[in-house]
């Protein structure tokens, strides 16, 4: 049988056409590629941007940011150098962005300007650190990406 122009062109639109309906079916249903939001309230966070903005503006009059540091225990994140740990309060989320269910929220607890993460909290991947602390009057914001 001998093809002709026409039925190639028929032949390869086909298979583009297979082709991409295969794809939006793989990424659209399929459980495995999971498409989450960044935040469920994604106008209520916009609104307090601003403070967001403020708190970051603050660290940055720091002498000294905020560190993350791994060790064989985990991620320790480490505080300025002089400031009073009882005087440190705050939160830690570490958000995984590929899978939500990998997300961390924790207070902050620290003893000697250091706060340990322990590893079985954490999986290998990409995370965006933001600790969102206070020491006495003044609020702070911290933001990083690790590779953990």
């Amino acid at each position: 049988m001998k093809l002709n122009w026409g039925t190639a062109v028929v032949i390869a639109m086909i298979s583009f056409m297979v082709f991409i309906l295969t794809f939006v079916y793989r990424s659209a249903v399929m459980d495995e590629y999971q498409h989450e939001l960044v935040s469920e309230d994604y106008y209520g966070d916009e609104l307090h941007y601003q403070e967001e903005i403020d708190k970051l503006n603050n660290a940055s009059t720091l002498e000294v940011d905020l560190t993350l540091i791994r060790t064989a225990d985990g991620l320790i994140l480490r505080f300025p150098e002089g400031l009073q740990p009882d005087n440190i309060s705050g939160s830690i989320y570490l958000q995984r962005p590929s899978n939500k269910r990998l997300d961390l929220r924790m207070p902050i607890e620290i003893i000697e300007n250091d706060l340990l993460i322990p590893d079985e909290n954490l999986a290998s991947g990409k995370y965006l650190v933001i600790v969102d602390w206070k020491y006495e009057d003044s609020e702070y914001m911290f933001k990083d990406e690790i590779f953990y």
